[in-house]
């Protein structure tokens, strides 16, 4: 069965051809930041050279969620398909994203090394069946909220939680994870108290960029 490879152009483009050595492969997605616009026309034009057929997906805005955000709207639209993403095709930093957005996703992945291709691990679980509906009204809160929240106290009064459910929410304990443990918030102390923020990756998940 042939698989959608999904590749970042960037400062490997030898690393997607022995993707494609490896898998057979139906079509060649390039996600495309927008300073290697050339360099992806020329794997375009190289790859139909050998009937394969390509289609270019523009990254925009800031990388890491541009990337996210691209490979979830692949992800959605490729729902049927055999979706595999090679991760080695781009520079440092796209390859750092496209793992991320790859593993919490739960896509297969690999990886391109001495001519040799890795598959990487598969993520099992969503974050979306993880988290209850009182993480979730958290998430939302700090969210909606710009200046939110600059302590543990004025989040329980945003979400009408008692202030020992709040800390349980955000830190955890040893049966359940907190939203911190889960990377999906960030504290801070400042003077006693506790403020917190959505990580990056909490803000990619309340866009729906991360499965």
């Amino acid at each position: 069965m042939s698989n959608v490879i999904v590749a970042v152009v960037g400062d490997n483009p030898d690393a997607l051809f022995v993707g494609i050595r490896e898998f057979p492969t139906e079509r060649v997605i390039l996600l495309t930041p927008k300073d290697h616009q050339e360099n992806s026309n020329k794997l375009k034009k190289d790859l139909e050279k050998f009937q394969i057929k390509v289609q270019q997906k523009k990254i925009e805005g800031d990388q890491w969620e541009g990337m996210f955000r691209a490979i979830s709207e692949v992800k959605a639209i490729e729902k049927d398909k055999d979706l595999i993403i090679n991760v080695s095709s781009g520079d440092r930093d796209s390859q750092c994203a496209a793992t991320s957005a790859a593993y919490v996703n739960g896509i297969k992945a690999f990886s391109v090394g001495g001519g040799e291709v890795m598959l990487l691990p598969i993520l099992k679980f969503s974050y979306y069946n993880t988290l209850t509906p009182k993480k979730m009204q958290i998430l939302k809160t700090i969210q909606d909220a710009r200046d939110c929240c600059a302590s543990l106290e004025e989040l329980s009064k945003r979400t009408n939680m008692s202030l020992p459910l709040i800390s349980y929410h955000i830190n955890g304990n040893l049966k359940s994870e907190g939203l911190k443990e889960l990377g999906l918030v960030e504290t801070t102390d400042d003077k006693g108290r506790t403020k917190i923020r959505l990580s990056m990756l909490g803000r990619l998940l309340m866009k729906g960029y991360v499965n």
